[in-house]
This record gives structure tokens, sequence and C-alpha cells, in this order.
């Protein structure tokens, strides 16, 4: 969840670095974590070269194969608190969106021209989604977008639920989490840990360097690699 201890400089450093990074970040911070938090299976990243996005979750649940069951009004309405719900609380956002139609999950876009300028409009910098994108060159300006399928139609795209939890790619996530996603995948942040991330990254960095230089140095041998491997265990 959101927390007023990542600070707004933090995120910001965040963005420098990449999801694998984060990732190897948080096994030190939070070994808790090690195995969990994260995705697991492919999303296609459509922008690639936009880099990373860090930015608190907003959660929703979409269909497409079937039509609503609430009347038209409902659906209408449904959808204006969702937007009063993208536009609260603190951002940047990232919008993570969990597509239930199952085996056939992607079958309508959630995701094109109108709705990624509407999501940006109010403040939210892409998304992530196990559902489909399409509009791909005519996207919101800087709007990133990870998602499971490119298909042409929105079926009967429709929302079911927001603000509440959502699966993603092996990936859980709570309304208010702190995501960092980036062509690789995405994970949560965990609460507060900002900070913490950014040290540990540094440290592993400091760490990786060590190895790195003597697996590139001309003559690299195995001997030479274990010793370098030994001394990276002893860097703080």
């Amino acid at each position: 969840m959101s927390d007023p201890a990542d600070s707004p400089a933090d995120l910001e450093a965040l963005r420098a670095l990449d999801t694998p990074s984060v990732c190897n970040a948080i096994e030190l911070a939070a070994p808790e974590r090690r195995a969990r938090g994260f995705t697991t299976r492919t999303l296609h990243c459509v922008r690639p070269e936009l880099g990373a996005m860090v930015g608190y979750a907003r959660t929703a649940t979409v269909r497409a194969k079937e039509p609503a069951a609430a009347a038209p009004e409902a659906v209408r309405e449904k959808r204006f608190a969702y937007l009063d719900y993208l536009e609260a609380g603190p951002g940047p956002t990232v919008s993570v969106v969990q597509d239930l139609d199952g085996g056939e999950a992607g079958f309508g876009s959630f995701w094109g021209e109108v709705n990624s300028n509407v999501h940006k409009a109010l403040g939210c910098l892409g998304t992530i989604t196990d559902g489909s994108a399409r509009d791909l060159d005519v996207l919101a300006e800087g709007f990133r977008i990870l998602c499971a399928v490119v298909a042409p139609s929105h079926g009967y795209i429709h929302l079911e639920e927001f603000g509440c939890p959502v699966r993603i790619a092996g990936m859980a996530v709570e309304s208010g989490d702190l995501i960092h996603a980036d062509r690789h995948g995405a994970v949560v942040v965990p609460a507060g840990q900002a900070r913490a991330v950014l040290d540990a990254a540094a440290l592993v960095a400091r760490r990786e360097a060590v190895i790195l230089s003597a697996a590139r140095a001309p003559g690299a041998n195995a001997a030479a690699i274990k010793q370098a491997m030994r001394e990276s265990a002893k860097v703080s």
C-alpha cells in the first residue's frame, strides 16, 4: 500500500532502475518477498523505449466475452465511479487490470486510444493487464502498456469491480500497492521500503561489479572468477 515513507524523490530514483534490478534489491531488503510479488509469465511491452514506470496501483477487473448483466445506466455509473477512484489518492498511478474471461482473456480490449488518454489525464502512467490492448499507433503519448494480448475489438468489454485485489501473470496486487514495471515485467515494492530497495540495489551493483570485472578481463578463468565471487560477498 502507499506509504509516506516512499518519497517522490525515492520514486523518481526507482524509475532509473530496471525491474530485474528492483527484484534483486527486494531479495536483500525484504528477503521474505523473494518468491512472490512479481510477474512470472510473459507480458508484451508495447513501448519498451519509454523505460520503467513507478506508481501506485489502481486495480480493476473486466470481462468482454459476454455483455454486462447490469442495465446500461448502471454500467455507466460504475464507469463514472471508477474514474473518481482513478483520480483519488496519491499519484502517479498505474492501472492494474485483471481480465476475468479465463481461457479467452483478451477477447475484447479495455485499452486503446480513448482509454489510454482518459487514464493519462487522470494521472495514470500506464497499465499492466492480462487482457488485451489495441490502437497501438495512437495510444496516449508516453502511456506505457504491458499486456498479454493484442486484439482489435472491444467485444463486450466492461468493468466488473475496481479497488479490489487482482492477480496479473502470477503477481498479486492490492489497490494502492507501489508498482515498478518495465519490458521485463512488474513487481510490487514493499510498502514504505523504497529507500531500502534503492540502498540494496546500490549494494547489489557494487557486488556484481567485482564479478563482472573479473569475467570481462582478458584471460578470465574459473580461478579468477571464483576469487572475485569471494571478494564480492564481502562488499558492503
